[in-house]
This record gives structure tokens, sequence and C-alpha cells, in this order.
């Protein structure tokens, strides 16, 4: 096992020092930016140097670039965090639904479905769900992360934990307003990696399926209950462990969408208004700070799918 956390740390270092060339060659497409003028590798060297002072520069008013990001990223991880929550909690019970039943009507109907979620432009379905719930209902809110009759004290970031710790005398009412808000965005950004996790979990259940600890089960008489639950899910779920924390980086490419259209004040709306500035510092910081992100969370969902899954293991030490 130290082997393998060894070299996933090697190719995070070596990944992390190609991104930080992407970094520095988006700082020098700025004619005015004194990067422009440094020899390449001699400005990286520097370019380097500030990052490990974790210092990103500042943006075109003046304000450091990583106090923008402190304020912004949190945003985008809470709402990617409950996304990704219930991705799990609906996709994979409906994928073992559908391996269990693999070839039949429910498997094609379930295909069908993800498939046309997977499929269904992002934007278009936030756009049909606001006007939906929002202006016909009047269920959920429009936008935002609270309504600004609430103020929701800077404490972590996450509004959600925020509004737990605040000693406010409306504190429920103030809690009730920030899940409210949460609820839309979260349902945009979780439908594509919620099919993509029904396709994985009911490949996974169907692969599991045809060993012979499953026939040696049916014979001994257990229950398909206790067949799911007992042998199904716990050698099902592993190995889809590394493949669920890469859908993390696809998220956050939606995230900018969602963010856009719910007005959520994440780093993906951030990222844009830096676009549109032509803001290459709040650029080139936003695209670090997301991709090194990114890079932790798959390093991290193959260190836990190799820790419950001794085949990953078995088969790292075998490439020797």
């Amino acid at each position: 096992m130290l082997v393998y956390t060894l070299r996933r740390i090697n190719l995070f270092i070596i990944t992390l020092l190609i991104l930080t060339l992407i970094g520095y060659s988006i700082l020098r497409l700025d004619p005015l930016s004194p990067w422009a003028i440094q020899d390449f590798f001699q400005g990286w060297t520097t370019y380097l140097g500030q990052l490990s002072q974790m210092n990103l520069g500042v943006n075109l008013y003046g304000i450091p670039v990583i106090d923008e990001i402190k304020m912004v990223f949190p945003a985008t991880l809470e709402l990617c965090f409950f996304a990704m929550i219930f991705s799990l909690m609906v996709g994979i019970p409906i994928g073992t639904l559908a391996g269990m039943r693999q070839g039949k009507v429910l498997d094609t109907i379930i295909s069908f479905s993800s498939m046309v979620g997977y499929s269904i432009p992002i934007f278009w379905i936030a756009l049909m769900m606001i006007m939906f719930f929002s202006l016909n209902l009047g269920y959920t809110p429009v936008s935002g992360r609270h309504d600004l009759l609430f103020d929701v004290p800077y404490i972590t970031g996450f509004a959600v934990i925020d509004a737990f710790l605040t000693n406010d005398p409306l504190r429920m009412q103030l809690i009730q307003n920030v899940l409210m808000h949460l609820v839309l965005p979260c349902l945009v950004l979780a439908l594509a990696p919620t099919t993509e996790v029904i396709r994985l979990m009911r490949s996974s259940v169907a692969e599991v399926r045809k060993q012979n600890y499953i026939r040696a089960a049916r014979i001994r008489g257990l229950s398909t209950y206790e067949i799911v639950f007992q042998h199904v899910l716990r050698n099902a779920i592993p190995p889809i462990i590394p493949k669920v924390g890469v859908q993390l980086s696809s998220m956050l490419t939606y995230a900018i969408i969602t963010e856009s259209i719910f007005n959520w004040p994440g780093i993906g709306r951030w990222l844009l208004e830096a676009l549109a500035d032509k803001d290459y510092v709040s650029i080139q910081a936003g695209v670090m700070a997301v991709a090194t992100f990114v890079l932790l969370a798959n390093i991290l969902s193959d260190l836990i799918g190799a820790m419950v899954n001794p085949l990953v293991r078995k088969q790292w030490y075998a490439v020797k």
C-alpha cells in the first residue's frame, strides 16, 4: 500500500508541475504583464516561488486573488458536495436495481432514462426547473445562496455550516432558507453525475452477478435481499469509487453553467467574470485552484478504492 501511495503522490507532483506551466503561460498572454517580457523558464521558477508562498497575485482591482478564492471556492465545493451526495444516494440504488434486472424491461427503462438524462443540456433543464418550481409553483427561490433579508456570517465559507453556527435568533429560518436555495442548483448539477453513477453501478452489479459466489449464495437459499446487501453491493461498489472521483472534474465544469444561471457566488461564475474582464491573474489562479482540487480528489478516490478493493493493490504490485 505504501508503494501505491508513493506512486500516486509522484504522479500528483508531476501533474502539478505541468499545471503550473499552464498557469504561468496564461499570465504571459497579457501583453501588459511583466511576466510576458521575462525569459520563460526564469519567470517560471519565480512563479513557482510565489506559488510556494500562496501568492497568486492581485486582480485588476488590486485585491489579492487568494482572498477572493477563499470567498468563492467554498460556495462551489458546498454545491458539488450536496450534488455528489444526491448522485450517490439515487444512482447506487437505481443502478443496483438495473444490474439485478439486466436484460429485463425495468433495466431497459432505467438505461434509456439514464441516457436521456445525460443528454439533456444542463442550461435547458435549469431554466425549465426555474420556470416550473420557482416561477409557477413558488416552491423554491430563483437564485442566490440565501435571501437578502438574512445575514449569514462568514465563518467557514460554507453557507449551511455557517447558518448552523450563527447565534442569530432567526437561526432555524436562516437554515431553512439556505437549504431551500440549495435545492434547484443541487438537482440540476446532480443530473449528469447521477446518470453516470447509474451506468457504472449497473455494469459493476451485472459483472458481480456472474461470479460463482453469487450462484453459491442462491443455492444456499439466501433471499435476493440478503444476496444484494451481503454479497453484491460489497463487491460492486469498490471498483466504481475511483471512477466516481473522476466525475468531480465534469461536475465542476457543469458548476460553471449552474452558477451562472442561478447567480450562485462560486468560483465558476467568478471565472466567467474574470474572462469577461480579461483578468489573466484571476484566470490563472482559478484554473490552478480548481485543477489542484480535482487532482487531490482523484488521488484520494484512488487511494480509498485501493484500500477497500484488494484486487487493485494486487494488480498494481503485479506491474513492476
